[in-house]
């Protein structure tokens, strides 16, 4: 079924001429929208990750001009990505959607298991892990974390498997960060080096077209936190492993209104010797930003937003929630990811594409104050 493309992703924008100009990004590669639908759920062990089904929600998404879905084969033990399947095979059988104006993103990194949870998960890493010879016991993190090429290249082409397409447009290494504190840092950028190796032969076997690194607070952390990782030398590793037409493109990680530390902290040394966010130092290196957690996993509404928030946002008599997205994917990153399952909740987040984003001085007032915690 191929994979998304400039000529796709920008047929697919022509769609929505009703909205913002602005809505759609282009990297030089693709036209992304600047909300991306999401499959985490957290809580994997409650009983509604068994009754929950995202088909729904994708498909408005891309109805409704968003076609972007972000996804990982760790979710719900396997089934978001499966459910992105059931989805994408019903519109692209009625012809309403094409594969090449669909960008989808997957990640390995984490262990699975699979649906539905496993009576012994020990057993389960025993018997598709270690005895399968993707991983020693030593190589697998507080039994959940691994990063062995053979490890990855099996979790890319499950991946294939459950949303049953022949390429991922983008595939990320999931929170390497998560082994620093149990291995050395010389062990763990050996490890990203072999991974990124890894990620080169699956490119030339057209199972991936780019990958990246989607991190938790790795790239967010101050230079010599435990879990810090520096985006100059995983972008020097991509070049030595790679060269200069390597298929290291994108960086995901957090963004929101109580975590914008990728916007607004200088943690990350580039070439020049000085520290810039997370954000601009992506740009430096010629990288991709995509905000996650745009919404904090709902922990942002604890409370109402204040009167101001709405006002420099634009979003008037809107949610919180619109405020909340409308702050993250006006900051810089190419598009801003939620979560969703009920296809109503897509409906009124959709409803920012007939807005223009923020503007630079609004994002600027809200962050002011703003550091590093």
């Amino acid at each position: 079924m191929g994979h998304a493309t400039k000529e796709g992703t920008f047929g697919y924008l022509k769609k929505f001429g009703n909205y913002s100009k602005d809505f759609y990004r282009f990297n030089g590669e693709l036209f992304f929208p600047s909300l991306g639908i999401g499959t985490y759920k957290a809580e994997p062990y409650k009983e509604d990750n068994y009754i929950i089904n995202y088909a729904e929600a994708i498909k408005t998404a891309l109805r409704r001009g968003i076609n972007l879905i972000d996804t990982a084969i760790n979710y719900r033990y396997q089934m978001s990505e499966r459910e992105i399947a059931e989805a994408l095979n019903e519109m692209i059988q009625s012809g309403e959607i094409k594969r090449e104006e669909v960008i989808i993103a997957s990640k390995g990194g984490f262990i699975p298991l699979d649906f539905p949870f496993p009576d012994n998960p020990y057993g389960w890493i025993q018997e598709n892990m270690i005895d399968q010879g993707l991983a020693s016991k030593e190589e697998i993190v507080i039994d959940q974390h691994c990063m062995t090429p053979e490890y990855l290249r099996w979790s890319c082409e499950q991946s294939l498997r459950n949303l049953e397409i022949d390429t991922i447009d983008i595939f990320y290494l999931h929170n390497p960060e998560t082994q620093l504190g149990y291995i050395d840092q010389a062990t763990f950028y050996e490890r990203i080096e072999a991974a990124f190796a890894l990620f080169e032969e699956l490119r030339s076997e057209k199972k991936i077209v780019s990958y990246g690194i989607a991190a938790w607070n790795g790239f967010l952390y101050e230079a010599d936190h435990l879990e810090y990782v520096s985006l100059g030398k995983v972008a020097d590793i991509a070049q030595r492993v790679g060269g200069e037409n390597h298929g290291f493109k994108y960086i995901q990680s957090p963004f929101n209104l109580a975590k914008p530390h990728a916007y607004g902290y200088a943690n990350q040394e580039c070439e020049d010797g000085l520290f810039y966010p997370l954000m601009h130092a992506c740009a430096r290196y010629g990288l991709t930003y995509i905000g996650s957690s745009s919404l904090l996993q709902t922990n942002l509404f604890k409370r109402p937003f204040a009167s101001n928030v709405a006002e420099l946002m634009k979003t008037g008599e809107l949610s919180d929630v619109a405020s909340a997205l409308q702050f993250a994917r006006s900051a810089g990153g190419i598009s801003a990811l939620f979560g969703a399952v009920d296809p109503s909740h897509v409906v009124d987040n959709a409803f920012l594409g007939y807005l223009p984003e923020a503007s630079v001085e609004s994002v600027n007032t809200l962050m002011r104050g703003a550091y590093a915690v």
